[in-house]
């Protein structure tokens, strides 16, 4: 079993940067290719970015790529979502997931945190 924590959301003006983390806890973090999801009211859970076990694959949603850079610290067993040049659109609860291999749905994730509020001003 592998525990999640985000953190990191928080209010921000279009334009701005955010940066998120997910600590893990339980299972061997390293094993695991981990990925961010959002989701906004009303609409569907979508995924936003995925990284590798070893970091050497990264995926992103087309409506972030060249925004948002995820990334990992093996050592800290922490996940990271570098959140860039933020739109209205990106406001949505964010979710940090855990998975054995890298997966762009939210069924392919095996394990999830409570996720973390962003909330992006015009």
């Amino acid at each position: 079993q592998v525990q999640l924590v985000e953190s990191g959301g928080g209010l921000v003006q279009a334009g701005g940067s955010l940066r998120l983390s997910c600590a893990a806890s339980g299972r061997t973090f390293s094993s695991y290719a981990m990925g961010w999801f959002r989701q906004a009211p009303g609409k569907e859970r979508d995924f936003v970015a995925a990284i590798s076990w070893s970091g050497g694959i990264t995926l992103y949603a087309d409506s972030v790529k060249g925004r948002f850079t995820i990334s990992r610290d093996n050592a800290k067993n922490t996940v990271y979502l570098q959140m860039n040049s933020l739109k209205p659109e990106d406001t949505a609860v964010y979710y940090c997931a855990a998975s054995q291999g890298v997966a762009t749905i939210p069924g392919g994730m095996d394990y999830w945190g409570k996720g973390t509020l962003v909330t992006v001003s015009s």
